[in-house]
């Protein structure tokens, strides 16, 4: 049985890890990680699983606007005109990251994890993460509560759960439409 993505919410990270790493190795996906506020969490959840260089070769740590740039191609317009938590940067971010390493699928994250650096507009805790690939993202923006490692914890899961759950969609559409 394939846990509901509210169950999946409630596992640890080691779990969700491990869910990833079977999805990835049943559907022959390699995955990636753009990273600013997590820090390279992510990648740090994705590789504690043994055996996970079959399917994360690279991650990418792009905390500063200019590695997002110069790493990942996000236009200098784009985090001029958004700012770095944004829509349209995390979707640059899984692009960039698709296309520079070759996966199949991607994570970018980029908040406010705090204690400082918010704003009215957007407050300690605001996160936006996207999943995709090289042409196609879905994003989408969270409010975490608590102080900056509950925050980053919170996004670390809300990225691995995102993963599994496209996941599994990619496998329900192959049992539909085997090659």
């Amino acid at each position: 049985m394939v846990p509901s993505e509210t169950s999946l919410k409630n596992l640890d990270l080691t779990l969700l890890a491990q869910r990833l790493g079977r999805l990835c190795k049943q559907l022959g996906v390699e995955v990636t990680a753009a990273e600013s506020c997590t820090g390279g969490g992510i990648a740090s959840a994705i590789t504690s699983t043994a055996g996970s260089s079959a399917y994360f070769t690279t991650g990418y740590v792009t905390y500063a606007n200019a590695a997002k740039t110069r790493l990942l191609g996000v236009p200098e317009v784009t985090l001029a005109e958004h700012g770095a938590v944004s829509e349209e940067v995390v979707n640059a971010m899984v692009s960039g990251a698709c296309r520079e390493s070759g996966a199949g699928l991607a994570v970018a994250v980029s908040g406010v994890a705090g204690p400082d650096g918010g704003s009215d507009a957007k407050p300690v805790g605001t996160v936006w993460l996207a999943w995709g690939d090289s042409t196609v993202q879905e994003a989408e923006c969270f409010h975490f509560p608590g102080d900056r490692q509950a925050v980053r914890e919170q996004a670390v899961r809300q990225a691995l759960v995102g993963l599994v759950a496209r996941l599994n969609e990619r496998k329900k559409a192959s049992k539909r439409h085997p090659s």
